[in-house]
């Protein structure tokens, strides 16, 4: 709808910095020049931070790896993600679906011999020879010489180093806490008896002091709501997670004694760039943190919470969207890179009818 409004106001040209999705350039009519902040980050990044040849650019969740990758590609450095499963399973043990399915096979096997049947069919005689006979002799033993340096290291009872550079941890009410660590609030009181001699008015209270439990529990998520919908990777959700909910988050990426350039579009809201920071710092031992985005939206209390953070050093962004003189002036983690000299310089190439490719090339 705005970009219909634009046209039908008379624009002929639209110049945009860093759009959430490229792909929003197919809804004008009009000819888009998508600029990209990218450059000015790299350049301030080889300015002003020391190590930065040192350092790791992660992305603090799924949908912002392409982003990551392209800094690290520009500057030439490692990079690492971080990944937050929103539904964490309450037991700690799991079956797979191949474990299953060979369970329930040798469930059937061991009954179907119990009551002394046999098999007569040619199919179900070939199933039992092959599950009967070991692994060993299904497949011969493969030669070292073809062998890949995994399975080779393998033998050797050594490990791989890249497996080490995967650290999980538990996320609850939106802060990492150690393995260990136990909500009070997920422990339920049971309520006390009504004090009635009948035992039907006991069972009675029971019964609704169940439901009550069931109903609350789903409270706010009706039939065909979003009780089961994935939230989005590249957003916080909207609404603050209840106390008992839990999340289990991964880091990839080897981020000890580095520092990290966590990256992203914007930062509207503080939840996952306070949980990356965390993860990274106590999980992954990283030695600075510096939150990184070209638009600094700062909705609410962003960057008060941001700035309050032991985990994060330095918060990074543009002037794309206008921050308020006084949060600048109160905020001693605040860097901000202007923008100027790069939508002016577009807008006079576009003018002369130049070439505004060397605006997305890193420069000096």
């Amino acid at each position: 709808m705005i970009a219909n409004l634009l046209t039908i106001a008379g624009v002929d040209h639209v110049i945009t910095l860093d759009l959430h999705a490229s792909q929003m350039q197919g809804f004008f009519a009009k000819p888009v020049d998508n600029l990209f902040a990218e450059p000015l980050i790299a350049r301030w990044i080889r300015m002003n931070v020391p190590s930065w040849r040192d350092a790791v650019v992660v992305s603090k969740n799924a949908g912002g790896t392409k982003r990551v990758t392209s800094l690290a590609d520009t500057l030439k450095l490692n990079f690492g993600i971080v990944t937050t499963d929103r539904r964490r399973p309450k037991n700690n043990v799991s079956m797979s679906d191949s474990m299953v399915f060979f369970d329930t096979i040798e469930r059937g096997n061991h009954s179907r011999r119990s009551m002394g049947l046999l098999a007569v069919d040619q199919d179900s005689a070939v199933d039992d020879y092959f599950l009967s006979r070991s692994a060993d002799t299904l497949r011969p033993e493969t030669p070292p010489s073809a062998r890949r340096p995994s399975e080779l290291e393998a033998a050797e009872h050594t490990t791989d180093e890249r497996a080490r550079e995967v650290i999980t941890g538990r996320i609850v009410q939106g802060h990492l806490v150690d393995e260990d660590f136990v909500d009070g609030s997920q422990v339920a009181t049971p309520l006390p008896p009504t004090g009635s001699e009948n035992g039907d008015s006991v069972n009675n209270d029971h019964m609704t002091s169940s439901f009550m439990s069931v109903a609350s529990s789903h409270e706010g998520h009706a039939l065909g709501g979003t009780y089961d919908a994935a939230e989005s990777d590249d957003d916080d959700p909207a609404v603050p997670a209840p106390n008992h909910d839990e999340k289990t988050i991964t880091l990839v990426g080897d981020v000890k004694d580095k520092p990290v350039f966590i990256i992203d579009d914007m930062i509207d809201r503080s939840g996952s760039w306070i949980t990356a920071a965390e993860t990274v710092v106590r999980g992954g031992g990283a030695k600075t943190v510096y939150c990184i985005a070209t638009h600094g939206l700062f909705g609410d209390n962003c960057l008060e919470e941001m700035e309050s953070s032991d985990a994060i050093d330095h918060i990074v962004v543009t002037n794309s969207f206008p921050i308020p003189p006084e949060k600048m002036r109160l905020s001693k983690k605040l860097h901000v890179i202007d923008v100027s000299a790069l939508l002016s310089e577009s807008i006079r190439r576009h003018h002369y009818g130049e070439s505004i490719s060397a605006l997305f090339q890193l420069t000096d």
